[in-house]
């Protein structure tokens, strides 16, 4: 919801081949022993000490199946999956809501239930087996702490000339966390076209688009932005290693502070060229032993509800969060309606 990077990055310890793209087929699809992940980012750590490196170091030592790792912005993961529909080219596919289900709607998935769904909540996974949420998240904004002495507390305060150039937020339908900026004013302004007008009014202080969430967070940290969006999982992680970086939740003035889920989920691909290793890989990170991981090297929440984190970083996650309102997006319903939020939104702020 590209936590995101605008050009596809690829995990240099899990490199992708240039093969991987082409039409034609690819070495990735002609090995046995691969999996290839398409996903959003902000699961791999910026030093290779994410929750991705550490299960899929683990998933290859245990299997002897490799992981191919392409990864991007939601809405880019989607739309190539869809580009290479006819000749599919990876195995599963993690992306943000809303656009795991419009993944789901465009036929990009097929069902598998991997062990271990059955402890993820009703809200997290699809009703027909199609994908299940293997980290969960909330969206949230980060500020820089060492030139802001408080963090700003409401999406009023962002209008103040004194955040002109210095805040940014990522482009809703590119990334996931950028669409979340979107649904998360029209929650708190209480509809579309007031939330329209609020982000045009702040048009003037952003600095502009940005296909990746997850480039805006060292900006912030540098001193560069003052404020930008993001997410808690990948800036409670990034913020062991930025030590200007604070993570907080913009309320309307005079009302609470809100968010509301944005986990990671993941779907085997239809026609998959390597199905059963990409079930296998599923059904790792969904084993206690990874989700009892998410918290303490992922800096997420575990999707599991029988694995209890009690690790440092899982109860400083929960207490981030313990005074803030948790809402239930209909994605149902953003996501058949996202292309005209998007080409709204883009009027509005003359994007």
């Amino acid at each position: 919801m590209p936590r995101n990077r605008g050009a596809l990055a690829v995990a240099l310890s899990l490199l992708a081949t240039p093969a991987l793209a082409a039409c034609g087929g690819s070495s990735a699809a002609a090995d046995e022993n691969v999996v290839t992940v398409y996903s959003a980012d902000g699961l791999k750590g910026e030093n290779g000490d994410g929750w991705y490196d550490r299960i899929f170091a683990d998933f290859e030592k245990e299997t002897g199946i490799k992981v191919e790792y392409v990864e991007g912005g939601s809405g880019e993961m989607v739309q190539r999956a869809v580009r290479e529909k006819r000749n599919p080219q990876a195995d599963v596919l993690v992306t943000l809501p809303p656009f795991i289900q419009q993944a789901d709607a465009k036929g990009l998935l097929q069902k598998y239930v991997p062990a271990g769904a059955d402890q993820v909540s009703g809200a997290d996974k699809s009703p027909d087996g199609t994908w299940t949420s293997v980290v969960n998240n909330y969206f949230g904004f980060v500020y820089n702490k060492k030139e802001l002495t408080q963090a700003p507390t409401t999406w009023e305060e962002l209008l103040d000339g004194k955040y002109r150039n210095k805040l940014q937020y990522s482009t809703p339908g590119v990334a996931g966390d950028g669409t979340a900026v979107l649904i998360k004013a029209m929650h708190d302004f209480g509809g579309e076209q007031p939330a329209l007008d609020y982000l045009g009014r702040l048009q003037s202080n952003n600095v502009g688009p940005s296909a990746s969430t997850g480039k805006l967070a060292p900006k912030v940290d540098k001193g560069e932005l003052l404020v930008a969006n993001g997410d808690v999982q990948m800036n409670y992680a990034q913020s062991k290693d930025m030590p200007n970086l604070g993570i907080w939740f913009p309320a309307r003035e005079g009302g609470e502070p809100t968010t509301f889920a944005l986990p990671y989920a993941a779907g085997l691909v239809t026609d998959a060229p390597h199905s059963e290793n990409g079930r296998k890989l599923l059904e790792y990170m969904l084993s206690q032993k990874a989700q009892q991981q998410v918290s303490e090297i992922g800096g997420g929440f575990t999707a599991r509800q029988d694995v209890k984190a009690v690790d440092a970083d899982a109860i400083a996650l929960t207490n981030l969060i313990k005074d803030v309102e948790v809402f239930e997006p209909d994605w149902d319903a953003i996501e058949k309606n996202l292309t005209d939020y998007v080409d709204h939104w883009k009027s509005a702020t003359g994007s």
